[in-house]
């Protein structure tokens, strides 16, 4: 007899995100607010091929549902839409800030040198089933709503209603909508947490360091350490 994707992954079978205790984010407002600042996601589902993914930028309507919904569009050429199997949660991954961290800049190299090198980061991972549409409407403020997001920081922002309504037509005829009410959610910021508050200040003057000779990421990363330092531990 022959098995069903369902049945070869069921839906119990869950993978959480490694994630030691010193790393873990929680709360949900700090993971919604992370969502919302974030661009590129991608959207892993599993398929009668296996394992698809695909990079787009989402939507988050944080009212519905216990964790909020997902909301983006792939392209009707994609055949993910077609061929995901619904009986499968679906995983949406968010990044955030990153870099690479030398054990240079630790002041126990001095002390021990019992060090080595790391990568600092943030994601989230977000678990559902999507739920795949065709509707003109709905599309068309779907699109609205992500061109608005993303346009809102120009001097003078794009907007949909700027182009032809026959191209704007012709454009949403070659897309699927797709929403994802998000069953489970799991952040982590690893941010050097585990060591000591000399080491983390010796990370967070390296990365100014970078970032004054114009390493843009290396500044929002040192930004975020410095955040961290200032919460209290109940907060991870």
């Amino acid at each position: 007899m022959g098995h069903t994707l369902s049945s070869l992954y069921p839906v119990h079978r869950r993978a959480p995100v490694y994630r030691p205790k010193a790393f873990v984010v929680d709360d949900l407002a700090t993971l919604h607010a992370d969502i919302r600042s974030g661009g590129l996601a991608t959207l892993v589902s599993v398929t009668g091929s296996g394992l698809v993914a695909t990079h787009l930028p989402l939507l988050l309507r944080e009212s519905d549902g216990p964790f909020g919904t997902l909301l983006g569009h792939i392209s009707l050429a994609n055949t993910q839409w077609k061929e995901t199997d619904s009986g499968i949660e679906a995983l949406a991954i968010f990044t955030g800030p990153e870099t690479y961290v030398t054990p240079n800049w630790y002041a126990a190299k001095q002390e021990t040198g019992r060090v080595v090198p790391t990568w600092n980061y943030a994601a989230i991972h977000a678990w559902g089933r999507p739920v795949f549409f065709q509707d003109a409407d709905r599309l068309r403020d779907l699109v609205t709503q992500l061109t608005d997001k993303f346009e809102a920081g120009f001097p003078a922002p794009w907007r949909v209603a700027d182009a032809p309504e026959n191209y704007i037509e012709s454009q949403l005829k070659a897309i699927v909508g797709f929403e994802m009410r998000i069953t489970r959610i799991e952040g982590k910021r690893k941010f050097n947490q585990n060591r000591s508050a000399e080491d983390r200040q010796g990370v967070i003057r390296g990365l100014r360091e970078l970032g004054a000779q114009g390493d843009t990421r290396k500044t929002e990363v040192a930004d975020l350490m410095e955040n961290i330092e200032s919460e209290p531990p109940a907060g991870y």
